[in-house]
């Protein structure tokens, strides 16, 4: 199912999140009792969407839909969405993004940085003035995001395995997408990858789902690899680290999660799991040559996608604002940033 199909309720959607600034969840330190620390003063780019990294996928979100579908059927008018990007990523109100990430250097750290590294690519890749534009004004933020993950990793000893916000595969595979991190660190994220994942083997996959996961700890240590390995040494150590892939085994990643509601803002990170699998299950089926393990994995991306997408258009801010996100990495993979 392409991502078309959904591009100007998905833009809607992204478009009515990044423009609002509460209910808001800043995740941010208050030292004194003169501080009052209002979303905007605080961040003039990414107040909105309810937390800083959301805001920064919704920009994502909605960058990616233009530059996919602007001005077709699926998406004719674009005015109010460029408006609102203009208005956002403007240098100043980057300039401090960028300050307020170098003042806080655990602020949103890998997840948020990431994104933000995502919303660059994505703006370079959509080109001409608005993207040109776009682009210069994130550059600060890159810098800063790309000198504090190249702080990071030296010290970043183990991985955060879980199935949440500081998970390490997810963010940094997406930071590698992105193609904005500079030689050095790209070399280093790519080295920290290997340290901590080449020789694992046996996950248990069984353990999965956790009750508040919105990404497989193991599927997206193995989406990582993917990025990472030549294709023949990743299919050996995905046959190593998930035999019932290959063996035809009961394997609890394939099966869809159950949500028992969809309200509750911790059991409904579950619908995020079903669309990030999605992503990562056909990722890993595109890295497979023709078989069995690699139909597996197509027929439980398709499972997952059905289970998760209609849940992106309820109209219930708890998943409105960061939902469709994961349903436009699992509709586009082929695009992913």
């Amino acid at each position: 199912m392409p991502l078309g199909a959904h591009a100007a309720p998905f833009a809607r959607i992204a478009l009515a999140n990044i423009t609002r600034e509460y209910p808001n969840f800043p995740a941010h330190l208050i030292t004194s009792a003169g501080e009052q620390p209002v979303p905007r003063s605080l961040h003039p780019a990414f107040y909105g969407a309810y937390d800083w990294h959301s805001s920064a996928h919704m920009h994502w979100l909605l960058v990616r839909l233009l530059r996919r579908h602007a001005g077709t059927p699926a998406l004719p008018e674009t005015a109010p969405f460029l408006d609102a990007l203009d208005r956002h990523l403007t240098p100043g109100n980057l300039t401090v993004e960028a300050a307020y990430l170098r003042d806080h250097p655990s602020f949103e750290r890998p997840y948020g940085w990431a994104w933000l590294l995502a919303l660059a690519g994505e703006c370079r890749a959509h080109g001409g003035a608005a993207g040109a534009r776009w682009t210069e004004a994130l550059a600060p933020a890159v810098t800063a995001v790309d000198a504090l993950l190249a702080d990071w990793l030296p010290k970043a000893t183990y991985p955060v395995r879980h199935g949440n916000h500081p998970n390490s595969a997810f963010a940094l595979g997406l930071a590698l997408d992105s193609g904005e991190l500079s030689p050095g660190t790209d070399r280093a994220v790519r080295e920290r990858l290997l340290a901590w994942f080449a020789d694992d083997h046996g996950a248990p996959a069984h353990w999965e789902p956790s009750g508040q996961d919105f990404l497989s700890p193991a599927l997206t240590e193995a989406d990582a690899m993917r990025r990472v390995l030549p294709p023949d040494r990743f299919a050996a150590w995905l046959d190593g680290f998930l035999p019932a892939l290959s063996t035809g085994a009961p394997c609890a990643l394939l099966d869809v999660p159950v949500v028992s509601d969809h309200a509750d803002p911790q059991i409904g990170h579950l619908l995020g799991l079903a669309l990030s699998r999605a992503a990562a299950l056909r990722a890993l089926a595109g890295a497979l040559p023709d078989g069995p393990a690699r139909a597996r994995l197509d027929t439980a991306a398709e499972a997952h996608l059905a289970a998760g997408l209609p849940a992106v258009e309820r109209g219930d801010f708890t998943t409105d604002h960061w939902l469709a996100t994961f349903a436009a990495l699992a509709l586009d993979p082929a695009g992913r940033p």
